[in-house]
């Protein structure tokens, strides 16, 4: 049981890391920069590319556990600025949208939380200390 116990930090913070790392290709994208564009994100061909720089960063530091308070911070700094550009469903009108984009908005909102938890408690057990 005591193995589990230990082996939970590791599990929670590959999971927790796996959207920001699979997410971020897209920010290298003509789409996914146009998309930011097309939402009002100003600046976007040079914010979007710099999200995905702290998407990877992040997510590969709290899934390794190396430095994983800057990665969290990093994820912090993510999810804040793309949580309240991207997923402003309290904008839209079309009913589906501003349920798919709440929905979005909530994600964002728990995973901010779980990266403020990991910034104050750190990696635990399992990780590549740094």
């Amino acid at each position: 049981m005591n193995v589990l116990r230990n082996l939970l930090p590791l599990i929670g913070r590959v999971l927790f890391a796996l959207i920001f790392i699979t997410a971020a290709p897209r920010h290298f994208t003509t789409e996914g920069t146009s998309h930011a564009a097309e939402l009002g994100i100003p600046f976007a061909s040079l914010l979007v590319p710099i999200s995905g720089i702290l998407a990877i960063a992040g997510g590969l530091s709290v899934a390794t556990g190396f430095h994983a308070r800057f990665g969290a911070l990093a994820s912090i700094l993510f999810l804040v600025p793309v949580t309240f550009g991207m997923h402003r469903f309290w904008n839209l009108h079309d009913p589906a949208q501003q349920h798919i984009q709440s929905a979005m908005f909530a994600k964002n909102i728990a995973m901010l939380g779980a990266a403020i938890c990991l910034a104050y408690n750190g990696s635990g057990p399992f990780s590549l200390r740094g």
